[in-house]
């Protein structure tokens, strides 16, 4: 009874008396824009996966590396000892600025007296080789005077032998007209011998031609034994020159010879000489230079007891340069589908940032390059390395002051842009970023033998 009228009572008084849970109701009661907008975003839920998969997707390539200077002599380099000897003094330290030529450390050799005894071994190779070439002048001097002696010898030589021919010409001559002389004589006596008999001439007459033919006989003898004796001096004028010109040729062969062994004799001094003056300049060269501006990054060796060879290495050295480079490193995988020019992204250890591989256009903080080299060949690992310069067309590089030589660096490597479907199916199934547009010869061939 009390709850109908309890009921009762609302229904009369409903419009003066309110019912505490239903106050409660409409205070939790959502307001219609809630709604609304959870609806909305049920649906971009849906929706937007289905959308972003015809969004623009840029594919890239990573790498790691560090920045270098781009021309390798700038680059870090080892500073070697010239000599060998020991540390004496260091016009560095570590973090030091230099200029090209300004003094590093002095080396002095453990011997304090070698650049001394150095000289004098250099001074008497010098003597030595000064009475060398002395003695080699004297030579030439001699085969000059030698030359000269066998030309007037081979002269006088030939000189006696044109006597010889004409003596023998002249004999000739003497035998020709003595043996005319005999045959006139002959004739005579054989006339006055016939006129004896017939006593038309006097015995006397006949002795007369009988000596005439006598003295003719004898003529043409005397004749024929000079004409001999001319002939033997031919020869022996001929055999005379001969030996002349062999002796001489010897004696000068001889002096050639002599020379040729002090020619031989200079130039070995020569040589151990400029050993020598080479030996002499490196021990000299106890002040060591910087070859290049820039900062001394570690010394190597340390003053005062420590030895060091010819060749150690005694700091390092920075150089500076503005001429900065990327080195990255990619995988064995992705070398092929990078060219020369290509355009890369790199964030610079240290250099706040916020990169979006995908979208390069919205990312914050990376810089711009390109793809300058790609080495032939891998690092043995299967690795490749490629240079990244700057891109000209956009943003600076940070200062060398930030950017110093090896600070690491990531890199992205930007490749065809393609929707961002096709590069998760892509990844689902293990695709390359890129297609090759030409295909490989032995496929084609393939193809035609189909």
């Amino acid at each position: 009874m009390n709850k109908q009228a309890t009921a009762q009572d609302f229904e009369t008084f409903g419009t003066l008396y309110v019912d505490p849970r239903s106050r409660a109701l409409a205070l939790v009661r959502p307001s219609r824009w809630i709604g609304r907008a959870a609806l909305v975003m049920a649906i971009c839920f849906v929706l937007g996966p289905c959308a972003m998969m015809f969004a623009p997707w840029q594919q890239n390539l990573r790498g790691a590396g560090r920045v270098i200077a781009y021309a390798p002599l700038d680059r870090q380099q080892q500073i070697e000892a010239p000599i060998g000897g020991r540390i004496v003094r260091w016009w560095v330290q570590e973090g030091s600025l230099v200029s090209e030529g300004d003094p590093l450390l002095e080396i002095s050799d453990i011997d304090p007296n070698l650049i001394t005894r150095l000289g004098q071994e250099k001074s008497a190779l010098e003597g030595k080789l000064s009475a060398t070439d002395q003695i080699a002048r004297s030579y030439e001097d001699q085969i000059v005077n030698l030359e000269s002696t066998r030309d007037l010898a081979v002269a006088a030589a030939t000189f006696r032998l044109e006597t010889s021919r004409q003596k023998i010409r002249a004999a000739e001559e003497s035998l020709a007209a003595a043996e005319a002389a005999h045959v006139a004589a002959k004739a005579q006596f054989e006339r006055n011998r016939n006129l004896l008999s017939d006593g038309i001439v006097s015995r006397r007459q006949f002795e007369v031609a009988e000596r005439d033919l006598e003295q003719a006989r004898t003529a043409v003898n005397r004749a024929l034994a000079d004409l001999e004796g001319a002939r033997a001096d031919l020869r022996a004028s001929e055999q005379e020159l001969a030996k002349i010109r062999a002796d001489q040729q010897a004696k000068i062969a001889s002096a050639r010879a002599s020379l040729n062994d002090a020619y031989g004799k200079s130039e070995d001094i020569r040589a151990s000489l400029a050993k020598l003056e080479v030996q002499i300049a490196r021990q000299q060269s106890q002040l060591v230079t910087a070859p290049r501006g820039g900062t001394v990054f570690r010394l190597v060796a340390n003053q005062g007891g420590e030895i060091v060879k010819s060749g150690d290495s005694l700091l390092t050295l920075v150089p500076a340069t503005n001429d900065r480079a990327v080195e990255i490193w990619v995988n064995g995988n992705d070398a092929p589908l990078i060219s020369e020019g290509a355009p890369v992204r790199l964030q610079f250890e240290g250099w706040p940032a916020v990169q979006f591989a995908g979208w390069p256009s919205v990312a914050v903080g990376t810089f711009g390059g390109k793809v300058s080299l790609m080495d032939a060949t891998d690092d043995g690992q299967g690795k490749f390395r490629l240079l990244v310069v700057p891109d000209e067309s956009e943003q600076s590089w940070p200062d060398a002051r930030f950017l110093r030589q090896g600070v690491r660096a990531k890199g992205w490597v930007l490749l065809k842009q393609v929707s961002l479907g096709y590069e998760v199916w892509r990844q689902l199934n293990g695709f390359p970023p890129v297609i090759e547009p030409k295909e490989p010869k032995s496929m084609v061939a393939r193809k035609r033998l189909k």
